[in-house]
């Protein structure tokens, strides 16, 4: 019998018990569904999380703070005393947290480490408002985007670190209040920022708006106001304007970079070389290792109960299958009493297996990409409107075909057994079965 035919004979076999076919391709249907639901969700939340990542930083940079040695007793740090005046303390914006200010030889001095490449030092800008022409004036926050960083946009572009113009991308929360109409219509205008300096004069800067950001996950930057470089250096000399260089030579913190191929072990050695110079290293894994690590184990035990199903679909199979040998005992002796050898005849009934799982894993995958869709649109409308970007569940190709292929395989394997029996069958006391 030629391949061709072995498999088309596989295949109308299946359908020789009709109800018991469909029972069990139900419950590998059930199996298959679930699986590719639970995978689906993996990947539209870490997909997520892999888009808003770079809102935060990048993955070979690591963000380097000057720990306070006060800061264990600060109000809100577990202690309700209070902390000894510090004149280099900055306040992290974050309660009972501060960081050492770091100066220019702090800067030096983390360039030095070894396995350090490049350093950034990160300044801070208190700006007094936004206003748009002659409208309200709303207080902002200034974030900036350091190379290698990006923003969830909701119109126009990221601020050119480049660019010599003055440009600036405001948040979506802010275009309605500054008076624009829509978020493109306040790409291309022009606003203005008022900052005061250290003599408590207030000076304005105009700045064009290039792009509007979205609020992302994890995200400082979701409701600031992010600043290309021309823009932050003339918005800090104006709010150093009246200070010592000492006094405004002072950091909140250094982006560090290193070697995007570095292993955890050899960025682990540079923590450590950092933390020996009085430095702590922050990583963007660091910061959201939890959050995946959490997700990753919430979607694995998802899949593990799809996976149970599998295996009970499994023994549904090996019933079937089992039936149909025995009910077609005198069949497989003609067949081999006609020159079929055992090879073939295990082939026959392995495939009626595979096909099983291929069929009810298709169904399975198309039902549950089409349900999988629809409550991705459903929730982004309700329960995730606050998550802009965010797909609940989205289907990566290759994963639904793995699906397919995992699904099929695991009734392949589950039709050897009733299949071998098949094979080992004798011809003559098959033919004498009634």
């Amino acid at each position: 019998m030629r391949t061709t035919a072995l498999i088309g004979s596989a295949v109308s076999n299946t359908f020789r018990s009709k109800t018991r076919t469909i029972l069990t391709i139900l419950a590998i249907f059930v199996g298959a569904f679930t699986l590719t639901l639970t995978s689906g969700l993996g990947t539209g939340i870490n997909a997520y999380l892999a888009d808003t990542v770079s809102g935060v930083g990048a993955s070979d940079a690591m963000t380097v703070t000057k720990p306070s040695e006060d800061a264990a007793t600060l109000p809100g740090a577990g202690s309700d005393e209070p902390a000894e005046y510090d004149a280099n303390a900055v306040d992290t914006g974050i309660p009972g947290q501060s960081v050492t200010a770091m100066t220019s030889d702090d800067i030096d001095t983390v360039e030095g480490v070894d396995g350090v490449l490049r350093v950034d030092a990160q300044r801070t800008i208190t700006p007094d408002y936004v206003q748009f022409d002659d409208g309200t004036p709303y207080t902002a926050t200034v974030g900036s985007l350091v190379p290698g960083q990006t923003t969830v946009l909701a119109a126009g572009a990221e601020p050119d670190a480049d660019a010599s113009e003055l440009q600036v991308a405001i948040p979506v929360a802010y275009v309605e209040p500054l008076g624009f109409s829509s978020d493109d219509d306040a790409v291309g205008q022009t606003v203005t920022l008022a900052i005061t300096d250290a003599e408590r004069t207030q000076h304005t800067v105009e700045a064009t708006v290039v792009g509007v950001t979205e609020e992302a996950l994890a995200s400082p930057t979701g409701q600031s106001i992010l600043t290309n470089e021309a823009l932050g250096d003339a918005l800090f000399d104006l709010q150093s304007t009246g200070l010592t260089a000492e006094q405004a030579d002072r950091y909140t913190s250094a982006t560090v970079w290193f070697d995007p191929a570095a292993t955890d072990d050899e960025i682990q050695v540079l923590k450590d070389n950092l933390a020996d110079e009085g430095f702590t290293g922050t990583t963007i894994a660091d910061q959201l290792g939890i959050v995946t690590t959490v997700i990753d184990g919430i979607v694995l035990v998802l899949n593990a109960f799809a996976i149970i199903a599998l295996l009970a679909a499994s023994f549904g199979i090996v019933n079937t299958l089992y039936m149909s040998v025995q009910e077609r005992t005198r069949e497989i002796g003609l067949m081999k009493a006609m020159g079929m050898g055992s090879g073939r005849v295990f082939t026959l009934f392995s495939l009626e297996a595979a096909f099983l799982g291929l069929l009810g894993s298709a169904i399975g995958v198309g039902i549950a990409m089409v349900a999988g869709s629809g409550i991705s649109a459903a929730a982004a409308d309700t329960l995730l409107a606050d998550l802009p970007g965010l797909t609940l569940i989205a289907f990566d190709p290759v994963s639904v075909a793995a699906i397919i292929l995992l699904v099929t395989g695991i009734a392949f394997l589950a039709g050897t057994f009733p299949a071998v029996r098949a094979a080992r069958a004798d011809p003559v006391e098959s033919l004498r079965y009634e």
